[in-house]
């Protein structure tokens, strides 16, 4: 190839980049323009993200200081209202027993905690702009490369942009998390809205229904199987995250993971990682069965 250069003009052989020079100054004006904004709303910001701090200590000293028979007993009681399986649900037990066997329990607390609000947050800003989509074909055609934009950006850029918003802390790991989350929330939900058979909706609108009505009382219910199936996926990718999320002063399962990498601790690590696996697991086993449920139930009514 060398010997090919040689004999043809250097624009052809190296790519016409933009100089160094050139690349630093606008670099550095960005970032300094950045960091100004950002200085210049701090006060705003950090009343913005206020309620969302006293949320997630409310939760997370509610989930660490109750006895763990009582968290225990509810986190059962609630799979097995969910999945209605004996198996998942004394699967979930035995998990639970074995990681506070180990002496996890209160950091899987603080990793349930924040996984919670996670969810909650991702569900809350997910389904009305999947339902925005579901109407809309150009909001449609906006949103969409902002998703793909979102799931495809490796996990570490994020907190870059968040850091330098909201600086180190929990509130920032969070915001991180549900920022890599919600994407198949809106996704799945302007799905499920979408999938919805057209004589249905046909049939709502000769019985005079308005538009909220046919939303709420037929699409979302017909739609409730993949919405399910979409709150998932968010709850499976903020557990993914939660390790990341670390970095910036997130507590937990993730931090003691990130401490076990930097030091070479594998039990550490592997302790820490199972108990992530075992949530991950009974969080995922309760959904999909609860989201077969509603299945059934939507073909039994209108099958």
């Amino acid at each position: 190839m060398a010997s090919v250069c040689s004999f043809l003009p250097d624009l052809l052989c190296k790519f016409p980049a933009i100089d160094e020079t050139t690349i630093r100054v606008v670099r550095k004006s960005v970032d300094d323009g950045f960091k100004g904004l950002v200085r210049a709303y701090t006060n705003a910001i950090d009343v913005l993200v206020q309620p969302l701090q006293v949320f997630l200590n409310f939760l997370e000293n509610l989930f660490v200081n109750s006895p763990w028979i009582v968290i225990l007993a509810l986190m059962v009681a609630i799979v097995y209202y969910g999945s209605r399986n004996i198996r998942i649900t004394i699967g979930t037990a035995l998990s639970m027993v074995a990681i506070g066997l180990v002496g996890l329990w209160n950091d899987t607390m603080i990793t349930l905690a924040m996984v919670t609000v996670c969810t909650l947050i991702a569900i809350l800003i997910g389904i009305p702009i999947g339902i925005l989509m579901a109407r809309s074909e150009r909001a449609q055609s906006i949103i969409n490369p902002i998703l793909d934009v979102m799931q495809t950006m490796p996990s570490f850029v994020y907190l870059i942009p968040v850091v330098m918003i909201f600086g180190i802390g929990k509130v920032p790991g969070l915001i991180a998390v549900v920022i890599y989350a919600v994407p198949p929330m809106i996704r799945l939900t302007n799905l499920g809205i979408r999938l919805v058979d057209k004589e249905v909706l046909e049939a709502a609108d000769a019985f005079g229904s308005s538009q909220w009505q046919r939303l709420k009382n037929v699409q979302i219910p017909l739609a409730l199987p993949t919405i399910m199936a979409g709150i998932n996926q968010t709850i499976m990718m903020s557990l993914a995250m939660v390790v990341v999320a670390s970095m910036v002063g997130v507590g937990g399962l993730g931090r003691n993971v990130l401490q076990a990498i930097n030091n070479q601790f594998f039990t550490v690590g592997f302790l820490n990682g199972f108990a992530l696996v075992a949530i991950a697991i009974i969080f995922d086993r309760t959904s999909q069965a609860y989201g077969r449920r509603l299945q059934k139930h939507s073909e039994v009514i209108h099958g």
